[in-house]
């Protein structure tokens, strides 16, 4: 049975390009980057290069672009660099957020910081509240890793007032939906390679030129104090190229995702039904069409999960940060699903390498996991009735 990856939320496999650019390098221009010698130029090139690239695809200025591990430290670093601490200045967020939002925001709370929440609607978009009149910082994704639900980041950053520091955490979006620093008006943006092809142990925090950004480690002038430590060249020109490749032939993939997962919805609702699709619906334009989220009422997620994996599917039951917990999602309970729908939830996650014949076959593996496991709850309650 060949194995279906529907988990490219979690990681995508590393695109051959980026594995190709990352090869030269490592052979062409191993030296340090800050060191003066001939191959520590060469190296500061090629990192200054994939910094300008990557700048140009994203919108931004080349200065504004820090690179990091990825995108929990990115987070990690926008949140807790940005927020001004004590009570006098609040921040505004939502359950919506990935866990490397959330927990940087729950240790902010315990140094005295306000934190507010704003409600989320059925369909997994935030519905801004009044601001307090400390409100300094807001944090709001691009895209959701578990429904795709697209937030409208531009027109609430411009509906707010200036003063307002807004971080958006778009690594869900990267590579799959235009994304342009400048035109969003935010003041710090996320991203990681190794949602979009890229490798793993790379990404970017951009700071909008005039942020004053406090670090998080210390002990070297790399990356104008933001991020010290030696770059990491091969790793940053991976994701150059990958980006490079998903940028080029976004419109196409993103036809090809809309109809894959359009493909995979309407076959699970025909051979799996009951079903309910979570956040945006299969025709919205507001989604990213890598993410599937849906439920299927009568199964528990996390048998299902154990069922699909030994039928050679790959999927979650949220994000990868938290799939260890047994708890319902967080995303889905701000979104006020019902529990039997909350408690039965699954998220498949397409790419462009996706084809239709992996969906029709999963599909096919999905609706006989889900058969046999209500037939074994249904048989269950017969044999203990209430």
């Amino acid at each position: 049975m060949r194995p279906i990856y529907l988990d490219h939320n979690a990681t995508t496999p590393l695109l051959p390009e980026a594995a190709e650019a990352m090869r030269a390098i490592e052979s062409t221009a191993f030296g340090n980057p800050s060191s003066a010698h001939s191959a520590g130029r060469k190296a500061r090139q090629a990192l200054e290069n994939a910094r300008e690239c990557i700048a140009d695809l994203l919108g931004a200025n080349p200065d504004e672009v820090t690179f990091t591990s990825g995108a929990t430290e990115a987070n990690n670093l926008a949140v807790l660099g940005l927020a001004p601490p004590g009570a006098s200045s609040g921040v505004i967020a939502s359950h919506l957020e990935h866990p490397c939002v959330l927990e940087p925001l729950r240790q902010l709370e315990t140094r005295g910081v306000p934190i507010t929440w704003w409600p989320v609607n059925r369909r997994g978009i935030v519905e801004p509240a009044p601001l307090h009149a400390n409100t300094r910082l807001i944090c709001l994704m691009f895209a959701n890793h578990e429904t795709g639900a697209v937030q409208p980041i531009r027109d609430l950053v411009a509906s707010h007032p200036s003063h307002i520091m807004w971080h958006c955490d778009a690594a869900q979006a990267v590579g799959k939906i235009p994304v342009n620093f400048r035109d969003l008006s935010v003041t710090t943006l996320s991203a990681s390679a190794h949602k979009f092809g890229g490798p793993k142990g790379v990404g970017v925090l951009i700071t909008k030129r005039g942020t004053t950004l406090h670090p998080l480690m210390f002990g070297g002038h790399q990356q104008q104090g933001k991020r010290p430590g030696t770059e990491p060249v091969a790793l940053a020109v991976g994701m150059q190229a990958a980006l490079v490749r998903m940028v080029a032939n976004m419109t196409a993939n993103r036809t090809t995702l809309e109809s894959l997962r359009a493909q995979l919805a309407n076959r699970l609702r025909e051979i799996a039904s009951p079903v309910q699709v979570n956040g945006p619906e299969i025709s919205a334009t507001d989604v990213v069409p890598t993410t599937l989220n849906i439920s299927f009422p009568g199964c528990r997620a996390d048998v299902l999960l154990m069922s699909l994996d030994l039928a050679g599917v790959a999927c979650s039951t949220g994000s990868a940060c938290s799939s260890g917990s047994l708890l319902p999602s967080p995303v889905l309970k701000a979104m006020g699903v019902p529990d039997d729908v909350l408690r039965s939830a699954l998220r498949f996650s397409l790419s462009p390498l996706t084809t239709i014949a992996d969906i029709d076959e999963a599909a096919n593996r999905i609706g006989y996991a889900i058969e046999i496991t209500r037939t074994s709850r249904s048989k269950a309650g017969q044999s203990h009735p209430s």
